[in-house]
This record gives C-alpha cells, structure tokens and sequence, in this order.
C-alpha cells in the first residue's frame, strides 16, 4: 500500500528554503527475518530472493540506506542447530547498512551474541542495551551515514523491558536495558548537530502489544526525530504510521516483504516534507541471488540430513495462528508427559501444519525454540486464568501441568500467564519439539 504526504504546515511556518537544501533519500527495510533461508512452501521469501528485491531496489534508487530491525536469528532448524552463525553468515551478503538486535538474538545466550557481533560486515546498533558501567553491549548506540549529501543519524534500540520479560537473566549476563524514549531522547540530542536526519532502529513495541507502544512515545516525545523503522510485531503496517510529519514503518516477518521508504529532506529543517511508502512481496517470481543461494544450499544440505525424513501423516490443514494447532500441540505434550492440562503461549507456534505428509523440519519449524517441558501439580482453585479460560477446571481437584520452561520461568509475561502466580513446576521432561515428534510417530495420523 502506497501513502503521500505532504507537509504543508511545516514548509508554511519554515523559512524559505534556498535551492538544493531538499534532497531525496530512500530507506529499504525488513524486520524479523528469523532465519528462514529458504522460501516458504509456495515459493516465496527466503534470504536468495530477499536479496534480489534489494538488489533490484538499489539500482532504482540514487541515494539508499538498507536498515534491518533485529531478529536475524531463530525460527528454522538451520538457526537452532547451529546456534544462529550460519544466518549472520548468510545475513552478511544481504547489504545491510545497519542492523539491530533483537530479542532473540539473546537466544543462545549474551556470548554467543557476542559472536554475531564479531562475525557481522555491518554495524549493529543497541545504545539501550548496556552494562553497570555504561557500556554498550556491540560498541555502537548510533551511525551516521551520509547518503546522498544526507547526513542520516540511526539510533539502534530495543524494547525497555527486554531483561526478563523477553530474555532471561541468565541470557542476558551481566546486560540491563535502558528506557527506550529516555535513550533515544539522550542520543538524539546528542547526535542532532551532526545529522540532517535521525531515524530510530528499533526493536520495539507498538500498537500490537498491550501496555506499551514505543514506536508512538518515540514520535510524540522526541521530535528530533523523524522516521521509525520497526520490528518485532510480525505483522506489516497497513499504512505508514505518522504523527506531524514523523512516520514508523514496519514490513512482515520471514523474509515475506521489503519495505521501501522514498523520502524528502529539508536540510534547513531537519524536517520531511515528503514521504512515501510501499510493501514489495518477496515472491517466487523473483529469481534468487546466485551468491545467496549457494551459501544457503550449503548451510541447508547439512541440515536436510537431520530434518528432512516423514514422521506422519496430517488430515486437516492448520494454518499459522489457527486455534486448533495451539490446542493439538498441547494434546501432543499432555498425552507425552502423562498430564492433565498442557498449556502453552500462541507465541510458541510458530509456523502453519499444512495437511499432508508431515516431516521433522516441519514440526521444527512449528516450535523453533529450544523449550523443555516442566510439570507441576496444582489445585484447580491455584491455576492462573490464562489456563482456566481454556481448560475449565474443579476448584477442589488436583491437575498435574505442564508448560514451557520459557512460560515456567517468566510466567507474568503478558504473553504468558500475564501475572506471577508463584507456581512451582519442578519436574523436567524432554524439549517440547522432541516429544511432539515421537507423539506424531506413534499416532502415524493426525489428528
């Protein structure tokens, strides 16, 4: 969807710019990769054909800037398996001019991270993730990049209650997260004399998640800033997001979509006074980077080994975020571990259970994450709503439970039970993937 804005306002109240003070810049951006490599099973994304749409992208544009908004890693089994090195290797051929973190880059844990660092041909931004020092966990809060005689300030940041609500502390070592607006305020004022532009990098929260919206604080308080390219929400912006001339963007996850942000600068004012906005899909039409793709290949030839082999056999397509796959992988794990209530977050699925002959890369797909399953035995009158909405029990009875270790340890997470119950699970079974398999292969069919 295109948008068009003009700022006729701000050009009424500005001075009376000289020729040549407004210059054209254009932002290519994605969010929330998540290591899909590969396209999906119609052919579209993956990295190969990503890199063609920008490709293609830059050669349409005199002066581009390629901003990636965190979440490189986790979500297929390439990333898992080999603890997320071979998506910063395959990520270095996209052309990122910067990049944050995201959540999941914690993933496997802050050295690991570390190691993605290192190994990036990019600068990673993250001025709010630092230690007791001060110190920023990559080096770089921000970049200045000038681009088409456009001095582009990029702040990289990620959402305020990252530690431990979205990353363990013992993920996180020894990194706290600073406020978001605070830090952008901060690095903005900082930053300003040197910049005819600031954008934000953010891996934050907006009007999906409940009880914070970063990316509107951003725009409303700090007025220095005029563009937010977001992550985390999956789901693309119908329409740019604009407050007084200032817009976020944000674009799909998987490699599904890049965004193309054509903007207009005035450089006496350090203001936009022209934005427009459009979605690319990253379709099988496009044909895949040849550099790309062989990296890819590599990197998937090893794992194919150990995913690609039949498990069974599915009647009834689930598509991504239907109801009916939370609650058939939830019989799976109840029926695995012997419990009466297994109980697991949306957030946990993370791909569709098409109908058909199902594999192990496709239930790894399904549940990316590494998650153990810990169970626990509770009065019914003990169990948190989250559970009880879904699984309606007797105050008075005993119900042995099982969830996430993720959900164990962070359960008043709002997408998890939403408050601290101060339950207990002590008992620990086997990762959550495996146990869905070995279920799979002993129904043969489901469901």
């Amino acid at each position: 969807m295109t948008r068009r804005f003009l700022l006729w306002l701000i050009l009424s109240l500005a001075p009376v710019a000289v020729q040549g003070q407004v210059k054209s810049l254009t932002i290519l951006h994605s969010n929330d990769l998540h290591a899909h490599l590969l396209p999906d099973d119609h052919g579209n994304g993956g990295f190969a054909r990503l890199a063609t749409a920008v490709r293609r992208e830059k050669a349409n544009c005199k002066a581009c800037l390629y901003l990636n908004a965190g979440d490189i890693v986790q979500g297929t089994p390439v990333s898992t398996i080999y603890r997320g090195m071979p998506v910063y290797e395959v990520a270095n051929l996209l052309g990122f001019d910067a990049s944050t973190l995201g959540n999941h880059e914690f993933d496997y844990g802050w050295r690991r991270l570390q190691e993605f660092v290192r190994r990036a041909r990019f600068p990673v931004l993250a001025a709010n993730t630092v230690d007791d020092a001060g110190k920023t966990f990559t080096g770089k809060p921000w970049l200045i990049k000038k681009v088409g005689g456009v001095r582009v300030g990029i702040i990289g940041v990620l959402m305020g209650d990252l530690i431990p609500v979205r990353v363990s502390p013992a993920d996180a070592g020894p990194w706290k997260v600073l406020p978001v607006v605070e830090t952008v305020r901060r690095y903005a004022a900082e930053i300003r004399d040197r910049c005819d532009l600031i954008v934000v990098l953010g891996h934050i929260y907006d009007f999906s998640h409940p009880g914070a919206n970063e990316v509107a604080d951003i725009l409303n308080q700090v007025p220095e800033v005029s563009v937010v390219v977001a992550g985390h929400n999956h789901d693309a912006y119908a329409k740019m997001l604009d407050v007084e001339g200032r817009v976020a963007v944000l674009v799909n996850f998987n490699a599904d979509q890049l965004g193309r942000l054509d903007l207009k600068v005035d450089l006496a004012t350090k203001k936009l006074t022209f934005a427009e906005w459009k979605k690319i899909p990253v379709t099988f039409s496009l044909p895949p980077a040849p550099d790309v793709d062989r990296l890819v290949k590599k990197w998937e030839s090893k794992v194919s080994r150990l995913v690609d082999f039949p498990i069974g056999q599915n009647t009834v397509a689930l598509p991504f975020r239907d109801p009916r796959e939370r609650t058939l992988i939830e019989r799976a794990l109840a029926e695995q571990t012997g419990a009466d209530i297994a109980w697991i977050s949306s957030g946990t699925i993370r791909a569709a259970l098409p109908a058909g002959e199902i594999t192990a890369r496709l239930i790894w797909n399904v549940l990316s994450y590494d998650n153990t399953m810990m169970s626990g035995r509770f009065k019914g009158s003990q169990l948190p709503p989250a559970i009880t909405a879904r699984y309606p029990v007797d105050p008075e009875r005993e119900y042995t439970v099982t969830v996430a270790q993720y959900t164990a340890e962070n359960q008043s997470a709002p997408d998890q039970f939403g408050a601290e119950t101060g339950l207990n699970f002590p008992v620990k079974g086997k990762e959550m993937r495996d146990a869905v398999i070995e279920w799979i292969r002993k129904k043969r069919t489901i469901p």
